[in-house]
């Protein structure tokens, strides 16, 4: 029976693979994109004199970070692919995307400041826990 199985199995993880696969090159594109974006971005910056002011600057670096977390799940669809582990790269993307929440913080987007203390405490929080889970899973696998 356990033969049986597994011979309907492979052509389903095979299909699996190549999709996978697909989604990685679609992230390939959307990355290549997100580059011309931030080198437009960029020049943009430094023909409207905008380049020292802080919003401009954050708003480009969280398009940056955006890309990062693009390449971290690249490497997460590659790993899985080659049957790798995944857990390390997938803790990794987390800590950008939560530092990117981070980064792009502003107060003016909560009603009240007891809703802005909160969600920083919540983004504090997870980002320790993540850094956590990330050195635990890098001493296991070391």
């Amino acid at each position: 029976m356990d033969s049986r199985v597994s011979q309907f199995a492979v052509p389903s993880q095979t299909a699996m693979d190549w999709l996978v696969l697909a989604t990685a090159y679609v992230l390939l594109v959307l990355f290549l994109i997100g580059v011309f974006d931030v080198l437009i971005g960029l020049y943009g910056l430094f023909v409207t004199g905008q380049f020292t002011e802080p919003v401009a600057l954050v708003r480009l670096l969280d398009t940056v970070l955006l890309l990062l977390i693009i390449v971290e799940v690249h490497r997460t669809l590659l790993a899985y692919v080659r049957d790798e582990p995944v857990i390390r790269i997938v803790i990794g993307a987390a800590i950008i995307a939560v530092a990117r929440e981070i980064i792009s913080f502003r107060l003016d987007d909560f009603a009240t400041t007891d809703d802005a203390l909160t969600a920083a405490s919540a983004f504090s929080l997870l980002l320790i826990v993540l850094v956590v889970a990330y050195y635990v899973v890098y001493a296991r696998i070391e």
